[in-house]
């Protein structure tokens, strides 16, 4: 009896959207609450105060980064064991994932608030943003095992085609958070300590939501602790595509550690004014990350059921859409960078600073939709060494080694130039891995 296919493999296009657009609209809705978030803070005009969230920013990546250990791990063998009807192995390895999170979220918490400023210091905090930076900090280190979790259900419910009730889940959260952080921040007077408070809400929310509807809606995932278990080869393959997730992540949280080091000796205004302009550029690259993510369980459907004409055709669609998009996206912001900074803030010399900055990071997306879109495809098909090599390029090493050489040759200028070199040296990289990977043949 041939196997009821969980996607509509006849109409590829289609069936990518129905995945990724619910995925896009949810990273809009955490935008909006990136914007609110830095709305509200910015509005305080506390400049230390916005610097010293800023700083912390690297903290909630990194917890981001332990959630996609087995959220991103686990979905890539999912939609894998789903193209091959494996629906046993289905059940095991969702329930391993999110017991396993939940527990690595409090070793991770524990360490954290005991190492406190140490840490703080690590990432730039000073004598000015310290006070500030501790405070959110605190409560974002304590709910690091309520944020690890919302990235496992998240994503292994895309994995059986529920995307659309995936994204609710996640979105009410959202909305909670956005709904808290005027209350929290200016109504109760809590400043720092009150957007992260908000923001764990919103992720206890989306939590308990996503639990919810696996246990009402889901036909082959489970939360069953008795299924809790995989085979040491199983282990493998979730800890090869989850790490280099995690990497990815965590990469991207040293590179702003560096450059705000680098960004810190030009005052703590500027390091704000990059705060913002990394926020509004999040408008682009989080619609990115939607659309390359949103395909994950997709490309490794089909490759789990050995359809390489599909994969090809659907990884060429992907490409230019992205690429399109992207420069669509980036025209408006470079045009329109002055006025998004000024909804933010009203100091002329901030908002002069970040425009230029917010320039600079947008001048790179297009190359960044492709790092985003192989990147994506390396996990989705196990290819770990590929996707380890990207997940170190862009947000890593190369960023690191191209922010070092400029800063050296041109200084504040260099400094300012040195994302969209990377983007531009790491898609190239991801072109060659390609092509490496699957063959000489295009799409």
């Amino acid at each position: 009896m041939q196997q009821q296919s969980v996607f509509d493999l006849d109409h590829l296009p289609r069936a990518y959207f129905r995945l990724a657009l619910p995925v896009v609209l949810n990273m809009l809705v955490t935008l909006v609450y990136n914007l609110a978030d830095t709305y509200f803070i910015a509005r305080t005009g506390v400049t230390d105060l916005v610097a010293g969230v800023a700083l912390c920013s690297p903290v909630f990546t990194a917890l981001m980064a332990f959630g996609n250990i087995y959220g991103q791990g686990g979905s890539s063998l999912i939609s894998r064991m789903l193209g091959g009807d494996d629906r046993e192995g289905v059940r095991r390895v969702s329930s391993f994932c999110f017991y396993l999170a939940a527990a690595t979220g409090v070793v991770l918490a524990v360490p954290a608030l005991a190492f406190r400023r140490p840490l703080l210091s690590l990432i730039g905090a000073d004598r000015d943003t310290l006070p500030y930076a501790a405070e959110y900090f605190s409560v974002l280190a304590a709910g690091a095992p309520i944020v690890i979790l919302s990235f496992i259900h998240s994503n292994l419910l895309r994995c059986e085609g529920l995307a659309s009730t995936a994204v609710a889940g996640t979105m009410s959260g959202t909305v909670l958070n956005i709904i808290l952080d005027p209350i929290m921040i200016s109504g109760l007077g809590w400043g720092a300590r009150g957007a992260a408070l908000a923001t764990v809400t919103g992720y206890l929310f989306s939590d308990l939501f996503l639990l919810v509807i696996l246990r009402r809606r889901s036909r082959y995932l489970s939360v069953d602790i008795r299924l809790a278990r995989v085979s040491a080869g199983e282990l493998r393959q979730i800890m090869a595509v989850g790490l280099t997730a995690a990497i990815t992540n965590l990469a991207s949280s040293m590179c702003l550690v560096v450059m705000n080091k680098y960004l810190a000796a030009y005052g703590s205004a500027r390091v704000a004014a990059m705060g913002i302009a990394l926020k509004i550029n999040m408008i682009a690259q989080l619609i990115l990350v939607g659309l390359a993510f949103g395909g994950v369980p997709l490309f490794g459907y089909l490759y789990g059921a050995d359809d390489e004409p599909r994969l090809r055709a659907l990884t060429g669609f992907c490409r230019r859409s992205m690429c399109a998009l992207a420069a669509a996206m980036s025209a408006v912001l470079i045009l329109a960078a002055p006025r998004l900074m000024g909804v933010f803030v009203d100091e002329p010399g901030v908002v002069a600073d970040g425009a230029l900055m917010l320039r600079w990071q947008a001048a790179g997306n297009v190359f960044a939709a492709v790092v985003l879109l192989y990147t994506c495809l390396f996990q989705a098909t196990g290819k770990a060494l590929p996707a380890l090599v990207m997940s170190v390029s862009r947000q890593g090493v190369v960023f690191i080694a191209v922010l070092a050489a400029a800063v050296a040759l041109a200084g504040y200028g260099g400094l300012l130039a040195a994302q969209a070199i990377a983007d531009l040296t790491s898609a190239a990289l991801a072109l060659a891995l390609y092509a490496a990977v699957f063959g000489r043949k295009r799409p």
